[in-house]
C-alpha cells in the first residue's frame, strides 16, 4: 500500500518524539521503559525512512545526535574530537548495501574490514598527559560529556600511568609512543562494563538489602559511573575494555591499535582482519555460537574500514562515521506494525487473538505473526488494527505483542471486536466459569479436526515423517482423511494422483505412516491430544500406570497420585476417558494397526532423578537426550538448584557447571550420561 509524503513525514515526527523520550530516560535518568532492541528498532526505521527522504530531515532528529545532556552535579568535559554513534545493520544484505555506499563515494577501492566485539557497556574517553590519567568523561551528547575521573580511578582495569608493555611489530610507532607517554597527550576511548557473574552476585546483594536491583549489566555500569560519590563506584566489580586510539602514533589501520592497546596496559578485543564481507559475516556467526559462553554481555560485532586514511576520507554523515557499522545479533524484540488481527482454533477448540504483522526479524528469525493470548490481554493492552507494536521471541516461544506504542498512533488505527460465534463452523464460542479463552465446543467443526491432526503427527506425538500441515491441509481437501485412524488407511494409489507428489514420495510417505504405527505409550498418550496433558505429564502418566488398560480404568486418586499432576489435570484426564467417542477413537486406532511398544522396565539410577545438560553434546541431540532420561523415569531441568541430581557437561559449557561446582552437585560427562541410559 503506497504511503503519501505526508504521512512519512508525519511518521517520521511521531518516531523522533517517542525515541527522544525514550533515550532521555535511559541515558539522562538511567532508566528504560522499552528494551535496547525495542529503541534499537525503532531508530532503525527512522533511520531507514530518512535516508529515502532526506528532505525530512532535521538537526532535533535522533539520528543527528548522541545522546541525552549530562547530569548536573559533573563538571562538563568538551570532547575535541566527538564521540560519535554508530548506524546499525542487522543482516548481511544491509552490510552489502552499506560496502555498496562506501564504493559509490571512492570509486575503484577494495575495502579491508577489521571486526571487532561489540562489548554492551557505557562508553567513556581516557586522557593521560604525560602518561599519567588526568581526565575520565561519558560521552554525554558527542560534544560535552561529564567528567568521571574519580570514579574512573577506582577501575583496576584502568592503568593510572601509562607504561610500554612489550615489544610493537613497528618500531616507529612505538618510538612515537613512547615519546608522547614520556611527553604529550594520548586519548583512549572504551567500554566501562560488568562481567555476567559479578552483575548476578551484585543483584543479589542488593535485593537482600532490600535495594533496587538493576535490569542488565551495562545499567548498572552506566549507574555506578554516574554516582556522585566514587565510593559506591570502588565497590562495585566494574571494568574496562578499549576499543580505539584518538592519539596518532603514525598507525594506518585500525587492526594496529588493537595490537597497541595491550602494549599500553589495556585489555582490548584482539577482533579479526577480514579481507572481505564473507570473512565479516562468518566472523559474526562464529562470535554468535560463543556469545553465551562469554564473560561478558555483547550485542553484535562492530565492523570498521581498517585503513584509517579511507576511514577519514569517508567522513561523517550525521553524528556516525560512515566507514563504520554495528552489525548486531538479531533483537530478541523489535517494533512492527499490526495489518490485522485474525482468531485461530487450536485443537482443544481454544479460540487465540493472532496479530499479522508487517515481516519483522525478531532473534533471527522473520516474524509475520504474534499471539494476542486472548480478549482480556486485548482490552488490557488496548492493541488497534494499524497499531505500531514491540513483538518479542525468548527461545522457541511463540511471537507475542509486549507493548502498544499509543504515542504513534495516526487515528486511522481501528479497534477489533471479539465474535459471538466460531469463524469456521458458525456455533457460539464460550467462556468456562474461570477461563479467560474463548472455546468452540462443536467436535465437528473443521478447524479443530485440522489441528487435532497437526498435533497427531506431530514430532513429539506418532512422528509421522513428511507429513506436515501442508500435506494433511491436501488430504483433508481431496476427502481423503477425515480423522487419525484415515491415516493409516492411505495407500500409495491414492497419493500419487495428487500434487506435489509422485511415485517415490507417496512410497516414502505410506512408509513412514506404516513406521508410525509403532509408538511407547507415552507418546500415543500425548498424541490424543487431552487437554492439559503435554510431553512431561504424558511420560510421567506412561511412566506410572505402563499400561494403556490400566490408564482407562484409572479413577480420580489414582492420576492425582502421579507427581506434577494436580486436580484440574487429573479431571481432564479421567474424563476424556469416560468420554464414549475418546475410547471409539482408539478402539480404531489399534484397529488401523497401531501398535503400542511399552518401555523397558525403569532403570534405578534415572528413576525420580533431575538432570541438567549444558554445552553440545557429540553423540546426540539435547532433545533427544532429555527424553532419554524421561523415558526412564527421570526429570529434566533448564536451571541448576539444589534438588539437581546430574549435571551432564558437554562441549563448551556454560555457567551452570560453575553452579553446580558451588551447590555441590554432581558433575557427569556425555560418556558417563551414556552409560546410565545403557
Amino acid at each position: 500500500m503506497a504511503v503519501t509524503k505526508q504521512e512519512v513525514k508525519q511518521r517520521i515526527e511521531k518516531l523522533k518524539k517517542v525515541i527522544n523520550h525514550h533515550r532521555y530516560l535511559y541515558h539522562v535518568l538511567n532508566k528504560s521503559e522499552i528494551s535496547d532492541a525495542a529503541l534499537d528498532s525503532l531508530k532503525h526505521e527512522l533511520y531507514k525512512l530518512e535516508q529515502k527522504f532526506p528532505e525530512f530531515i532535521t538537526s532535533d532528529s535522533p539520528t543527528q545526535r548522541v545522546a541525552g545532556k549530562p547530569l548536573e552535579g559533573f563538571e562538563k568535559v568538551k570532547h575535541k574530537v566527538p564521540m560519535l554513534s554508530i548506524e546499525d545493520v542487522f543482516s548481511a544484505e544491509e552490510l552489502k548495501d552499506w560496502e555498496d555506499y562506501l564504493k559509490r563515494l571512492i570509486p575503484s577501492t577494495a575495502f579491508d574490514y577489521f571486526a571487532e566485539l561489540k562489548i554492551d557497556g557505557f562508553a567513556i574517553t581516557l586522557i593521560y598527559k604525560n602518561g599519567l590519567f588526568t581526565t575520565g568523561a561519558t560521552r554525554g551528547n558527542g560534544l560535552v560529556g561529564e567528567d568521571v575521573t574519580q570514579n574512573l580511578k577506582t577501575i583496576e582495569s584502568i592503568p593510572l600511568k601509562l607504561e610500554v608493555h612489550g615489544k610493537l611489530p613497528n618500531t616507529e610507532i612505538e618510538e612515537n609512543l613512547k615519546k608522547l607517554i614520556k611527553r604529550g597527550k594520548i586519548e583512549i576511548r572504551g567500554e566501562v562494563f560488568m562481567g555476567k557473574k559479578d552483575f548476578g552476585k551484585l543483584n543479589e546483594e542488593l535485593k537482600k538489602r532490600g535495594e533496587k536491583i538493576y535490569a542488565n549489566p551495562r545499567n548498572l555500569a552506566a549507574g555506578s559511573i554516574r554516582q556522585l560519590d566514587p565510593k559506591l563506584a570502588a565497590s562495585r566489580p566494574l571494568r574496562f575494555l578499549a576499543y580505539d586510539i584518538v592519539t596518532d602514533f603514525g598507525q594506518t589501520q585500525h587492526s594496529q591499535e588493537h595490537q597497541i592497546l595491550p602494549v599500553l596496559g589495556f585489555i582490548t578485543d584482539l577482533g579479526k582482519e577480514c579481507k572481505n564481507l564473507n570473512e565479516v559475516v562468518d566472523y559474526r556467526k562464529e562470535i554468535a555460537k560463543k556469545r553465551e559462553t562469554l564473560p561478558f554481555q555483547i550485542d553484535g560485532v562492530v565492523v570498521n574500514v581498517d585503513n584509517n586514511s579511507l576511514f577519514k576520507k569517508l567522513g561523517v554523515v550525521g553524528k556516525s562515521p560512515r566507514g563504520i557499522r554495528a552489525f548486531k545479533f538479531s533483537p530478541k524484540q523489535a517494533t512492527t506494525k499490526v495489518l490485522d488481527i485474525k482468531l485461530q482454533i487450536g485443537r482443544t477448540g481454544a479460540i487465540t487473538p493472532v496479530a499479522h504483522l508487517e515481516p519483522v526479524e525478531v532473534g533471527g528469525v522473520t516474524i509475520t505473526r504474534a499471539t494476542l493470548h486472548n480478549e482480556d490481554e486485548i482490552k488490557r493492552s488496548g492493541v488497534k488494527i494499524g497499531d505500531t507494536v514491540i513483538v518479542e521471541r525468548a527461545g522457541d516461544v511463540i511471537p507475542a505483542v509486549a507493548k502498544v506504542l499509543k504515542e504513534l498512533r495516526t487515528g486511522k488505527e481501528k479497534e477489533f471486536h471479539f465474535p459471538e460465534k466460531c469463524p469456521v463452523c458458525g456455533r457460539n464460542l464460550v467462556k468456562p466459569s474461570g477461563e479467560a479463552v474463548w472455546r468452540c465446543k462443536n467436535r465437528n467443526c473443521g478447524a479443530i479436526k485440522r489441528e487435532f491432526l497437526y498435533h497427531f503427527a506431530s514430532k513429539k506425538a506418532f512422528d509421522i515423517e513428511g507429513l506436515g500441515p501442508k500435506i494433511i491441509d491436501q488430504l483433508i481437501d481431496e476427502n481423503l482423511i477425515f480423522s487419525t485412524p484415515d491415516l493409516f488407511e492411505l495407500k500409495e494409489g491414492d497419493l500419487i494422483p495428487l500434487k506435489r507428489f509422485a511415485e517415490k514420495s507417496a512410497k516414502n510417505l505410506i512408509e513412514s505412516i506404516e513406521i508410525a504405527k509403532k509408538i511407547s505409550l507415552a507418546r500415543f498418550i500425548y498424541g490424543l491430544g487431552i487437554r492439559h496433558v503435554g510431553e512431561e505429564i504424558a511420560i510421567a502418566i506412561s511412566n506410572y500406570f505402563g499400561s494403556l488398560d490400566k490408564l482407562k480404568e484409572a479413577n480420580l486418586q489414582d492420576l492425582e497420585k502421579i507427581p506434577d499432576i494436580g486436580e484440574v489435570v487429573a479431571k481432564s484426564i479421567y474424563f476424556w476417558f469416560r468420554d464414549k467417542k475418546n475410547l471409539k477413537l482408539i478402539k480404531d486406532l489399534l484397529k488401523a494397526g497401531v501398535k503400542i511398544i511399552f518401555p523397558q522396565k525403569i532403570k534405578t539410577q534415572l528413576k525420580r532423578k533431575t538432570f541438567v545438560f549444558t554445552g553440545a553434546l557429540k553423540t546426540m541431540a539435547r532433545d533427544e537426550a532429555e527424553n532419554e532420561v524421561r523415558a526412564f523415569g527421570g526429570a529434566v531441568s533448564s536451571s541448576v538448584s539444589k534438588e539437581t541430581d546430574y549435571v551432564v557437561v558437554g562441549e563448551s559449557p556454560g555457567s551452570k557447571t560453575e553452579k553446580a561446582k558451588k551447590l555441590g552437585v554432581k558433575i557427569i560427562s556425555e560418556k558417563e550420561f551414556l552409560k546410565m541410559i545403557k
